[in-house]
């Protein structure tokens, strides 16, 4: 890849305007990717793909076509994945300055954490994961969140400390198993996340889909009388369900898919 696949990275490594204690992990050097551009590829059209997905029309898929590796790969490292993203925030900032808070600490907004605060990008470009082109393996990817390495998503991370500044209230909601508390926390707090009223994991007790578990998750905290103003995730599974929140912002992803 060019050197301006590698622009995401440079941002990555050093978000801008950070406060003296916000400490960003910075993101190991990825191999370098050739690819299509969007262009169509060995007969998909892998941006028409990567649109179906965003938009929900394309369900339950396992893999990225493999056609379609080096596309995302590069979609993923380079300034249009960043530009989308910075689109997203702005969008969430700008309706949260809108909103007028009702003063209690009831209002609250909720983070994913995965793809959405936290990037995985240095795992998804190792060799043999190729940006989802290979299947999941559990394992392997527990081993990388034990790392506690995961870099801040710049333009969320602004998301984040402005929702704060605003007087929200933060809760993350995440599919990570509740064995990783301590990590997560370590990864979030070096990455630049502080002051959160909850951290949700996943504990054994919780079954059923993404969708139930964090439609269960969201449940409870409107039962604690939180009313949920915004809602931000990866995954159409964040976003849906019940209890999702006045407002609702999609983060992309076109690496895997979470029903």
């Amino acid at each position: 890849m060019e050197v301006i696949g590698f622009l995401f990275l440079a941002t990555l490594l050093s978000t801008s305007h950070a406060e003296p204690h916000d400490v960003v992990n910075p993101i190991r050097q990825l191999r370098p990717r050739s690819g299509s551009g969007g262009r169509r590829v060995e007969g998909l059209d892998c941006l028409s793909w990567r649109l179906a997905v965003e938009t929900n029309n394309l369900q339950g898929w396992k893999l990225v076509p493999q056609s379609c590796e080096e596309y995302v790969g590069n979609y993923m490292l380079g300034k249009q994945y960043r530009h989308d993203c910075e689109v997203v925030a702005d969008s969430a900032i700008e309706y949260a300055k809108s909103f007028e808070l009702a003063g209690d600490g009831k209002d609250v907004w909720v983070f994913d954490i995965d793809e959405t605060t936290l990037s995985n990008l240095p795992y998804y470009a190792r060799s043999d994961v190729q940006f989802g082109a290979i299947a999941y393996n559990d394992t392997r990817f527990n081993e990388w969140v034990a790392e506690g390495t995961a870099p801040a998503v710049p333009p969320l991370h602004r998301l984040y400390k402005t929702v704060l500044s605003l007087g929200f209230k933060t809760v993350f909601i995440s599919g990570t198993a509740d064995r990783f508390t301590d990590i997560r926390i370590l990864n979030l707090n070096q990455a630049g996340y502080y002051n959160w009223e909850k951290l949700i994991l996943k504990g054994a007790d919780d079954h059923g889909t993404s969708v139930d578990y964090k439609s269960k998750k969201r449940t409870e905290l409107v039962k604690q009388g939180y009313r949920i103003v915004g809602n931000i995730g990866d995954q159409w599974s964040d976003l849906i369900g019940t209890n999702v929140g006045n407002r609702t912002f999609k983060v992309p992803d076109p690496m895997y898919y979470i029903g």
